[in-house]
């Protein structure tokens, strides 16, 4: 089975304007990361960036495919099954590694779990989530434990939240149903680190200071 990953970009973001290519600390732009990871994945057949402006080209590496997308899929209201479904139908392939430059901590051996759970067992898709276990609170009423008695934070019931930073699906899941998640998704849990997902300058911020710390890979 043929396995593609991508990774849909925009250089004109709105809450952080050219934040792909802005570079940390250490010199490197955002979008490296989660190429060298990609890179180091096992069982992915070819990689992509995909976006509309060539200028991003000459911060890849020469290994990872260019794909232009088109301007009309840059404006604020696009929805990300546009894109989606834009790339499969550009590009062929079994399963599709969905990646952004905006979650760039997570790991090669996440991505390639989420692969492996798809081509080896009875998943549709795979998506990264943390595991919750906060006092939780929904329309004014707790969600998950009783104010009259308080448990400890460990046995309160967990709450899944998806990261939006790794989904992988089958070709027939977006191209047949518009979707990325389908009826038996695998959950690959991950670390705080990896669930990093920026979207603004203090998530810059708070990632490039934990690249300059160590805490996170490439």
């Amino acid at each position: 089975m043929r396995v593609v990953a991508f990774v849909p970009m925009k250089l004109n973001n709105e809450r952080l304007p050219n934040k792909n290519t802005k570079p940390f600390d250490n010199g490197k732009p955002l979008l490296h990361f989660v190429f060298a990871t990609l890179r180091k994945c096992r069982g992915i057949d070819a990689i992509y960036a995909y976006c509309s402006d060539r200028a991003v080209v000459q911060h890849l590496p020469s290994d990872v495919r260019y794909l232009a997308r088109e301007t009309i899929l840059d404006r604020p209201e696009t929805l990300i099954n546009e894109v989606m479904l834009a790339f499969a139908k550009a590009v062929e392939a079994d399963v599709y590694v969905l990646a952004h430059a905006t979650a760039p901590f997570i790991s090669a051996a996440t991505i390639e779990l989420g692969i492996s759970k798809i081509l080896h067992h009875e998943y549709d898709s795979a998506l990264s989530v943390m595991k919750l276990q906060e006092f939780f609170w929904k329309d004014g009423k707790p969600m998950n434990y009783d104010p009259r008695s308080i448990p400890r934070t460990q046995d309160l019931h967990p709450i899944h939240v998806e990261t939006t930073g790794l989904y992988i699906y089958r070709r027939e899941l977006i191209v047949e149903q518009n979707r990325r998640v389908g009826d038996h998704p695998f959950l690959i849990e991950v670390s705080r680190i990896e669930g990093t997902d920026i979207n603004d300058a203090i998530d810059f911020a708070v990632a490039n200071a934990l690249a300059s710390a160590g805490l996170a890979g490439n």
